[in-house]
């Protein structure tokens, strides 16, 4: 079979590439997937250079989630064959088989493609856990999400939505703006460059933000502490600009707002019952049609290094999903 396999670590994707080699065997408790489309994600990209915080072993096929079609699963394991699913194991999804952990799969919902289903796992879980989980988003509540054009923001934009939250989008490149509001609808766009805290003061008609989804870090981390209400919260998700950010304890405790840290994967292993909570959550929400993951380009496997020296780039708006074709 053909799969992305990562031999090297590298910045510049030279210890990447696509091989032939032998489909995996299924061990007990895990379930052989035909993978139809598995979707880029950011520490699908660290990963290859060594820079997220869990570092498989080489070689490794890399691909955290993916949806297809099952070959063979355990008979206890609630898959058969011919089931359509969704999901992943951090690493071996951007092949044409692969073989996943079945406490890690869920059924793709009736309503939706394999690649909207490859497309919703990890940043619907992302958001899920964020907004509602950790910091009780509800209806009414004004919701700034930085780096949306990315797949988590508009994840989060897109569940702030359908939960009745005000949402405010933040990029910080002015011709994503057009495309973010055609996949997600956010209420507002917003550029995040310089000071945009008196933008979101009228926006919000001066009380600020409740919740900030920061994806970024960096320089926009530092203005995001000025549009927080007070007792309002700060998710912390990632930082694509590359500078892990400071902060002076005197600003959260004057303004009275909390910093909440985000990991989604991590809090679902550590809380198998709370995950399990979330993740059919998120499929009833998805069943009633009321969240739409953004699929921004479908390419085949083969094209792979467009997709990720796109997102190395900042180029993206949605998630990139790859086919690994037969």
């Amino acid at each position: 079979m053909q799969a992305l396999r990562v031999d090297a670590l590298s910045e510049d994707l030279s210890g990447v590439s696509l091989v032939e080699t032998p489909a995996p065997t299924r061990n007990e408790g895990e379930v052989l997937v035909r993978v139809h489309a598995a979707s880029l994600n950011f520490p699908d990209l660290l990963m290859t250079r060594g820079a997220y915080q869990f570092k498989p072993g080489l070689p490794f096929i890399s691909g955290l989630e993916c949806a297809g079609e099952v070959i063979e699963a355990d008979a206890d394991s609630g898959f058969q064959p011919g089931d359509r699913v969704m999901g992943g194991n951090k690493t071996g999804a951007f092949a044409q088989i692969a073989s996943l952990p079945a406490r890690g799969l869920s059924h793709v919902p009736s309503n939706f493609s394999y690649a909207q289903g490859a497309a919703m796992g990890a940043a619907y879980s992302t958001a899920y856990t964020g907004l509602v989980e950790l910091c009780g988003l509800r209806s009414g509540q004004s919701v700034m999400v930085t780096g949306a054009s990315g797949g988590v923001g508009l994840a989060a934009v897109d569940l702030a939505n359908a939960l009745g939250a005000t949402t405010i989008a933040a990029t910080g490149i002015a011709g994503k703006r057009e495309a973010i509001t055609a996949l997600a609808a956010p209420d507002h766009t917003i550029i995040s460059e310089g000071r945009f805290r008196e933008e979101i003061s009228a926006i919000t008609d001066g009380r600020l933000c409740d919740i900030v989804f920061d994806n970024v870090g960096g320089d926009v981390f530092d203005e995001c502490t000025r549009c927080v209400t007070f007792a309002g919260q700060l998710l912390l998700v990632g930082f694509t600009s590359g500078r892990i950010p400071q902060i002076a304890t005197n600003i959260p405790l004057i303004k009275g707002f909390s910093i909440v840290g985000l990991r989604a994967g991590e809090y679902a292993r550590r809380f198998p019952e709370r995950g399990g909570a979330i993740k059919r959550a998120i499929r009833e929400l998805a069943e009633a049609g009321r969240i739409h993951p953004a699929v921004g380009a479908q390419l085949p496997l083969s094209q792979w290094r467009t997709g990720f020296e796109a997102m190395a780039k900042r180029e993206l708006v949605g998630k990139v999903v790859f086919e690994p074709g037969d």
